[in-house]
């Protein structure tokens, strides 16, 4: 993140929301003198991609290695230079320009070319680094008007850390530097830390077959069964966590066909 005058050090994790018109270079960096573009500044915070495929496609495919590495390499013709972009990508959209498709009460007014090339600015391989695919719907008035509340903040904050103590003990020998959490496991640590018993990997196997996912979408399926298990506080992952990881992987093929 970028320090602010009179502040020596950084007190809070980055968030970084750069508009969509946004560069290459400004996204990864660049310049004649390398300097960090937006994913290092959002190093170990969030970066957040309004509208996404508002973006150039070839702007959101630079975002691929990052994601998998958490490190940018920027190369001149006298220097190669390497960024910390360690981020959390966080990104939203419409379902097609107009924002109706599906809607329950309004019609869609987009052809099937505007939806086509509307969802081509977003490619496979970049989706398929993305963890979790969540489709919002629209809140009804009843549900906005109620006053019943929800689960607190302070409920959920004591529920992630003690899923975040979970996995800082699960990886404190990792040869990792930094290495704390289930998102940076490797294929091996995936393979060590994600055995699942017989009936979840048979649903695991047909969701694979069935959905068409990746090695790399399976993997991302047993990081974050992995997670759910850990804020359930169960030491075993069962079959209602693959369930539930494997719904945030439905668009992987929904909207991309």
């Amino acid at each position: 993140g970028l320090l602010e005058s009179g502040q020596p050090l950084l007190v809070t994790r980055p968030f970084r929301a750069p508009h969509h018109t946004i560069s290459e270079a400004g996204l990864i960096g660049g310049r004649s003198v390398p300097m960090p573009g937006e994913i290092s500044l959002a190093h170990n915070g969030v970066l957040f991609l309004d509208e996404l495929p508002e973006f150039n496609r070839r702007t959101l495919e630079v975002l691929r290695q990052p994601l998998e590495d958490g490190t940018v390499t920027i190369s001149r013709a006298r220097s190669t230079t390497c960024f910390p972009a360690a981020f959390m990508l966080i990104a939203s959209m419409n379902p097609c320009p107009c924002g109706y498709r599906g809607d329950p009460n309004r019609d869609c007014q987009c052809t099937v070319p505007q939806v086509e090339r509307y969802m081509s600015k977003i490619s496979g391989p970049l989706l398929d680094r993305i963890d979790i695919h969540l489709e919002v719907s629209a809140v009804p008035f009843h549900e906005l008007a109620a006053k019943q509340p929800g689960t607190s903040s302070d409920a959920i904050r004591e529920q992630v850390g003690v899923a975040r103590e979970i996995q800082q003990k699960r990886f404190e020998h990792s040869r990792s530097l930094g290495h704390h959490w289930n998102a940076r496991m490797t294929t091996r640590e995936v393979r060590h830390h994600c055995h699942i018993e017989k009936k979840p990997m048979d649903l695991l196997r047909t969701a694979v077959s069935t959905l068409g996912l990746s090695a790399r979408a399976h993997d991302k399926v047993l990081r974050v069964a992995r997670t759910i298990a850990d804020l359930d506080r169960a030491e075993t992952i069962c079959g209602q966590h693959i369930s539930e990881a494997i719904q945030y992987r439905l668009l992987d093929r929904k909207l991309w066909t």
